[in-house]
């Protein structure tokens, strides 16, 4: 109702403007209700819709609102502000309102304001500041760009790092590493090292998985991927752009100098006393300069107990039944960012006894595993996963991990190891377990030689899951359940959630996410199809007569339990 009558008031208020400058014979009637039509559409204020459409010339329109209110005007470009009263009036009235604080003369503050007539402003800001307030008319563009370059995060930023300590931080660095360190010591004091130490400590505040820093044109922003979904946090002034890119380089034992090539980095930093978190980083040149992203390493929250990642109960018994085998290959699929290496890391640490020799070749290796020979792959100095794999064949394996299957040799290498008395677990880029099977085969190994060693696969994607804090049953239509895959009878009865937002969840509604499997054993039946050369939809097609849940029934199964929402159902499952 509030929000109702506030439009309300701004139309009216927009007419009476239009009304007066058709008076003056400044706009037409027509050129009036063209505007009003346009700015019903975006929004906008009339004045700048007027001077968008090319109706007025702005300095015209801002003589005509001098001249009618009574008050004067001013050129914010050319015009000192006092730094005194920049932070007079809290950052959400001067975005709403759209006025700049420029001048305080005893108990008199001085604002700038394209729009004179909105006397509810005037009566905020003398109420919150306690200031009687004088108003003077400028551009509304140009006030834009003021509070663009007086308030866009700098104020933010510094409110934040008044308050921002961070003296539990420590880097961790190489002792033979000196000359970064030094230059540490000497950039200590430097208010763009504080900045990076807050970006990094708010990314695992607010558990985030990534961290983008991008440079555009006429912008640098910073946004966070949280429970796989990116969302802007701030935009640090222009000015600090390439100081704060090469404060993280240097972090980071990066070359500052080079900015023509991509880069590739890790981070330590030791966060208080007992927590410490590595960030995996690339940096990347761009049009407009370096893009870094940094991916959050948290061996704390690593989960590694295979019944809290999101299998069934039979799922996950399919599953122990084929990774505990003596020998045979084991494939998780999924897109960049699904939770393959968390499940895969999960299965090792169930396997992990001291009776067995355990060997991992990773690119890169993102958590350290007791009792766990991880090897880095480097093939710059030419070692490959296929280089890797065939050292630990003559390293008395019995579990080899293989990070990513790239090529047919890294692909034959783990084939002979998993007929030879090896468990091989590996990783695929494909879209279900079915067409792994055929992607295999597209790479150029043999099916029999698929058959003969695959015990199984399973594909995954992370939902997000509901916020418990704040989650209640949504209004689903029953005909949009049945389409998506739900069974008629169960989507008469079922009472599906999703989180309102609140403070806990940082007003998403979801808090956490929860993985969906496909997990697809490769039975005597599908062998027999393959060697017959059944394509990827009849494979499909007998997996799941065989009892396979594919990624959308995992995911309807999780709606059902109330654990996430339908549209998150909808955004990381397709269609069966």
């Amino acid at each position: 109702m509030a929000e109702g009558s506030s439009g309300t008031a701004m139309n009216l208020k927009s007419k009476r403007l239009g009304e007066m400058l058709v008076n003056a014979r400044l706009i037409t009637e027509a050129q009036l209700e063209h505007a009003l039509r346009e700015q019903k559409m975006s929004g906008a204020r009339l004045g700048s819709t007027l001077v968008r459409l090319g109706y007025i010339v702005e300095d015209d329109l801002i003589n005509f609102l001098c001249v009618q209110y009574g008050v004067p005007s001013v050129n914010l470009r050319n015009f000192k502000i006092d730094d005194q009263v920049v932070n007079i009036i809290p950052t959400d009235l001067i975005n709403k309102f759209l006025v700049v604080p420029i001048n305080r003369v005893g108990s008199t503050l001085i604002v700038a304001t394209c729009d004179p007539s909105n006397i509810s402003a005037i009566d905020d800001i003398k109420f919150i500041t306690g200031y009687n307030v004088e108003i003077v008319v400028a551009s509304e563009s140009v006030i834009k760009e003021t509070i663009e370059k007086l308030y866009d995060s700098s104020s933010v930023l510094d409110d934040v790092m008044s308050t921002f300590d961070d003296h539990d931080l420590e880097l961790v660095q190489d002792e033979d590493d000196l000359n970064v360190v030094e230059l540490k010591k000497e950039t200590e004091d430097a208010p763009v090292i504080r900045l990076v130490n807050l970006i990094l400590v708010d990314a695992i505040r607010k558990d985030a998985s990534d961290i983008h820093l991008e440079p555009y044109e006429k912008m640098f922003r910073v946004r966070y991927r949280i429970d796989g979904v990116l969302y802007e946090v701030m935009k640090p002034p222009m000015k600090l752009k390439n100081a704060i890119i090469s404060r993280l380089k240097i972090m980071s034992e990066l070359d500052i100098a080079e900015r023509r090539l991509p880069q590739d980095g890790r981070i330590k930093m030791k966060v208080g006393k007992d927590r410490t978190m590595d960030f995996r980083v690339s940096v990347l040149p761009t049009l407009f300069g370096e893009k870094v992203v940094l991916r959050l390493l948290d061996q704390s929250n690593l989960q590694l107990d295979m019944t809290k990642l999101g299998f069934e109960e039979d799922q996950l018994t399919v599953v122990k039944d084929a990774i505990y085998r003596p020998y045979g290959m084991v494939l998780v699929t999924g897109p960049t960012g699904s939770g393959k290496t968390t499940t895969l890391y999960s299965a090792l640490s169930d396997l992990n006894k001291t009776s067995d020799n355990i060997m991992t070749a990773e690119d890169p290796v993102e958590f350290n595993l007791q009792g766990i020979n991880q090897v880095q792959i480097r093939e710059k100095i030419g070692l490959t996963f296929a280089g890797a794999l065939r050292s630990f064949l003559r390293q008395d394996p019995d579990i080899i991990l293989v990070g990513e299957m790239r090529d047919l040799e890294t692909a034959e290498i783990s084939i002979k190891a998993a007929l030879t008395g090896h468990l091989v677990l590996s990783t695929l880029h494909t879209n279900d377990a079915p067409s792994t099977v055929t992607r295999l085969i597209n790479m150029g190994v043999e099916p029999f030689l698929i058959v003969s060693s695959l015990n199984l696969v399973m594909a995954q994607r992370l939902a997000r899951k509901n916020c418990e804090n704040c989650k209640e049953p949504a209004n689903v239509p029953v005909k949009a359940l049945i389409q998506s895959g739900v069974n008629p009878e169960l989507a008469e009865t079922i009472t599906c959630y999703r989180g309102k937002g609140c403070d806990a969840c940082n007003s998403t509604g979801y808090k956490g996410r929860i993985a969906l499997y496909e997990v697809m054993p490769v039975t005597e039946t599908l062998k027999t199809a393959v060697i017959n050369g059944a394509n990827t939809i009849e494979l499909k097609k007998m997996a799941i007569v065989e009892g396979m849940k594919t990624l959308r029934q995992s995911g309807l199964t999780k709606l059902a339990e109330g654990t996430t929402s339908f549209e998150e159902v909808l955004r990381v499952s397709a269609k069966d």
